[in-house]
């Protein structure tokens, strides 16, 4: 099967790295671009059956954090020789969209002598060569996609100083030994059937499993698959009929594939399909956030756009909600560094200070309005405290009449008494 694989060309390999000339790559002035790997590594390749300038590969997991290096064996497969910690890279998982989304791009990249810059002012570099034919089919756009040194990245896969080193060595060795380009396989996570089970949902599913194609044939093969381009999509491991050949936007040609790889591709995919299924049921841990698409990649280009202009944005870039809302991730603002920059902190400085002021203005009004309300409620109050003490005299003095009335009576009852006792008198005289 492999004798096949290299007859059609299918031993392609890859490390990113960072535009410059030809001449470069021999040329090493700066004293880190010589470097040379330790006596540990050079014995741990001794052991695996791997030469100092055999070619190489690198394979990259964003979720993970993890950057391999593989090394072809005396056998013709390759293997793992060292692992490092991704010191940062920007961006979600996702593929790079567009210029300035900020994204370190997903896929299969080739990088080539050329690309080697010793003299990067992140200490080394190399250039992924990001966009490939794929990004390009697809509109997808984008310039200086690295893997370098110095910690620090915007789209960039980012390592420390002594790893971009020793990553650089090895292929400096590669290219050295006769390997005229090298393969990247960057993925956002190891597609594993768990980790596939996790994003099934995700907008970028159908990208993901794409690339898991190619994934899967290095996991067959332990060979760098061959890539190649058509009807805008990925294709691995295929070779042309006679005559025909791969146009990345064009219709697919008709192709063949060694009878042994399929076999060994099918029952991988059996095994494949049996735990997928049952990872289902089971996604922890949670999905990472994802890039919403081209809408999300093109927000936060608008955002790079600005900040280079030297325009006050917030210290990190905006993104896209489940729900497709837009969510700041910050409202932290960035530095002032540009006279575009002072121009527009001033005039924010302008409207907040009119804004503060407006805000005072209505306060003092609400204030006024209240203690007039009070003043009123207040006067409202004496006047019916004074209106109840002039009305309380008068109640007191109607009722003495009252109080009288019944002396008056009695004396009408005693008159009543005279009366009766002087008629009485006269009956008696006239004998009544």
């Amino acid at each position: 099967m492999f004798a096949k694989l290299a007859q059609a060309g299918l031993l392609v390999a890859a490390l990113g790295v960072a535009g410059c000339t030809e001449s470069s790559v021999g040329d090493f002035a700066p004293q880190h671009a010589n470097r040379q790997l330790s006596p540990k590594i050079v014995a741990e390749m001794s052991k695996k059956g791997m030469s100092r300038t055999a070619p190489v590969m690198a394979r990259i997991f964003k979720e993970e954090g993890k950057l391999e290096i593989w090394k072809q064996k005396t056998n013709g497969r390759y293997d793992i020789i060292a692992s490092y910690d991704i010191c940062k890279w920007s961006g979600k998982l996702g593929p790079k969209y567009t210029e300035g989304d900020r994204q370190a791009p997903e896929g299969f990249y080739t990088v080539r002598p050329a690309q080697m810059k010793p003299n990067s002012q992140y200490h080394l570099a190399f250039n992924i060569g990001y966009p490939n034919a794929y990004d390009r089919a697809n509109g997808r756009t984008g310039s200086n996609l690295m893997v370098h040194g110095a910690c620090s990245s915007s789209g960039c896969y980012s390592m420390t100083d002594p790893q971009i080193e020793e990553i650089y060595a090895f292929g400096r060795d590669a290219f050295k030994g006769g390997q005229t380009e090298f393969q990247i396989q960057a993925f956002p996570f190891r597609m594993t059937a768990a980790n596939m089970a996790r994003y099934r949902n995700d907008p970028n599913y159908e990208f993901w499993k794409m690339l898991k194609v190619g994934y899967d044939n290095f996991e067959v093969t332990k060979v760098p698959p061959k890539v190649d381009v058509c009807e805008k999509r990925y294709v691995f491991n295929q070779v042309a009929a006679e005559g025909q050949s791969f146009n990345p936007s064009a219709t697919c040609p008709a192709t063949t594939q060694p009878d042994s790889l399929k076999m060994a591709y099918g029952a991988y995919q059996s095994t494949y399909e049996a735990a997928f299924n049952s990872a289902i049921n089971s996604s922890i841990p949670a999905p990472r956030p994802t890039i919403a698409g081209l809408k999300e990649a093109n927000i936060v280009s608008d955002w790079t756009r600005k900040r280079a202009r030297g325009e006050r944005v917030t210290m990190e870039p905006p993104s896209l909600s489940s729900d497709g809302t837009l969510t700041e991730t910050t409202t932290r603002m960035g530095r002032i560094d540009s006279p575009a920059g002072r121009k527009m902190a001033a005039l924010d400085a302008e409207k907040a200070a009119k804004k503060k002021a407006e805000e005072e203005k209505i306060a003092a009004a609400a204030a006024a309005k209240a203690a007039k309300e009070l003043a009123q409620q207040q006067l409202a109050a004496e006047k019916a405290a004074a209106k109840a003490a002039q009305e309380q005299p008068a109640t007191v003095a109607a009722q003495p009449p009252a109080e009288a009335a019944p002396a008056a009576e009695v004396q009408t009852a005693q008159s009543d008494g005279t009366v009766s006792k002087l008629k009485k008198r006269l009956l008696g005289m006239f004998g009544g």
